[in-house]
């Protein structure tokens, strides 16, 4: 939010704070003195820089998000899964897990906040797609279906929550996260994947967490209902 020509002090509810792009963005938020609301899944996760961490599984019939303030000035929704396998290896079951955790789980994450957003003098949603949704990859049918549908909500929730939420979406490539740990768990895995991007390197964490905090702030003001790609040149460029 700003006032009188600085920014003043936000509320945001990071889900899926505790590693990764979350971690990264939840310090970058709290080194900016913004109060960061967070949640993490299966390990125990404390921080006493946090306005406030708790467990949360967003596959639980009943979210319990009472811990939120009454306002939110950004939520943002980071929990995923990189599942890679040959198409007729994969079950019907296994598309359906995937789907639940990547847009059923913001979907009811979404709903649970929306009043808090539109207290909110304007707000913003940031979601995560991947690379592999617009630029087809070998084994990767489960992401990609999962976060398409993400794609396809960011359009339609910017749209309906105009003009008051922004909603946007970052889609980046392979990312030096616990995530990607098996794909990246060598150095010749590590080196082989860098050469694959035109910037030959990986991504690290603070990078979507740099362009996930621009989204969050009102230097984004003007930005809503994109999909930003953020990915080493990977979807655009060949070299």
């Amino acid at each position: 939010m700003l006032v009188c020509g600085f920014y003043s002090m936000s509320n945001y509810a990071i889900i899926g704070a505790s590693s990764g792009i979350g971690k990264a963005l939840s310090n970058q938020l709290i080194a900016a003195d913004h109060r960061v609301y967070g949640t993490y899944n299966k390990t125990a996760f404390t921080n006493d820089k946090f306005t406030k961490i708790q467990p949360l599984n967003v596959l639980d019939d009943n979210l319990d998000l009472s811990f939120l303030p009454d306002s939110l000035d950004g939520l943002v929704y980071c929990p995923g899964s990189v599942n890679l396998k040959p198409f007729a290896r994969i079950k019907v079951e296994d598309f359906i897990t995937d789907y639940q955790l990547q847009l059923v789980g913001a979907v009811k994450v979404i709903q649970a906040c929306l009043p808090k957003l539109k207290n909110a003098a304007s707000s913003s949603i940031v979601l995560f797609s991947t690379v592999a949704v617009q630029t087809g990859f070998n084994f990767h049918s489960l992401v990609a279906s999962s976060k398409g549908a993400i794609e396809g909500l960011t359009k339609a929730l910017a749209a309906e929550f105009a003009p008051n939420i922004r909603v946007n979406c970052i889609a980046p490539s392979i990312t030096d996260t616990p995530l990607a740990g098996t794909l990246l768990n060598s150095e010749e895995k590590r080196a082989a994947n860098a050469q694959r991007h035109p910037l030959r390197k990986i991504g690290k964490p603070e990078d979507l967490a740099n362009l996930a905090e621009f989204l969050l702030s009102e230097k984004s003001s003007w930005i809503t209902g994109q999909v930003l790609h953020a990915d080493g040149g990977m979807s655009t460029v060949k070299v």
